[in-house]
């Protein structure tokens, strides 16, 4: 890790900066695959964590769609989730405001020395829209982040993270000195994968539920003080897991 960065902050965008809304995916799905929004059916347990593509194909085949048919039409799908984002810009900004404290912890973290990006699954063009309406896109390195379009699988993710740092850093990332901020399983298990740390808040899944989970640490808002507390503890030398 340079020696001018504090380490290096990986936020979740959804359920972690700004809340979860499915609005989008199910307009682009449908448009994308020809079916009315109201026949759009998510798949159980298989969409908050996952990547949008994957969820895409999840949701088609949920909804009648042809597995085959349903992973042809990822090209459109992409070219429909971009369309819905723009599209629904001023509605993006009333329905899914940042977190309390969002934005203050991300200049906070900014001005402690800390490189931070973003590691979801939403397609890069999504997340962009996404960050820039929500105001939380100046301190955070897109350039570095790891995107639903670059993989469908999340635990590939971590590495296209580590490649592109490597090539704007001009070093390569020491996991030691990496921290996930998330609020999902998904999450947690992305980064123990990469051999990151992690802490998650509690934004829609209770405290004892994440317990079980093992994250490092747990949140219970996006509080500055604690945020930055938090991480500053985590990737202190020789910092251990904190208490749960």
């Amino acid at each position: 890790m340079n020696h001018s960065s504090a380490g290096l902050v990986i936020w979740d965008v959804d359920g972690t900066l700004i809340p979860a809304d499915l609005r989008w995916l199910t307009r682009a799905i449908a448009r994308a695959y020809g079916i009315a929004q109201s026949e759009v059916v998510f798949p159980d347990n298989k969409v908050h964590g996952y990547t949008d593509e994957s969820i895409a194909v999840d949701t088609a085949i949920a909804s009648g769609v042809d597995p085959s048919a349903a992973e042809a039409g990822i090209p459109a799908f992409r070219q429909a989730i971009a369309a819905v984002m723009q599209e629904g810009r001023q509605e993006l900004a009333e329905v899914q405001p940042p977190y309390p404290g969002a934005a203050a912890s991300i200049a906070e973290l900014h001005d402690g020395g800390f490189i931070q990006t973003v590691l979801t699954g939403n397609l890069r063009s999504a997340a962009a829209v996404k960050l820039n309406v929500a105001g939380l896109d100046e301190f955070l390195d897109l350039r570095i982040g790891g995107f639903g379009s670059d993989a469908r699988d999340r635990f590939q993710l971590p590495a296209v993270v580590a490649q592109r740092y490597s090539a704007v850093y001009g070093e390569p990332l020491d996991p030691d000195r990496v921290i996930v901020l998330g609020d999902a399983p998904n999450d947690i298990a992305c980064a123990r994968h990469a051999g990151f740390r992690v802490a998650v808040v509690a934004h829609r899944i209770g405290r004892r539920e994440l317990v079980s989970y093992e994250p490092d640490l747990i949140l219970d808002s996006l509080d500055p003080t604690a945020v930055v507390a938090a991480v500053s503890s985590l990737l202190s030398a020789g910092g251990s897991p904190a208490a749960r």
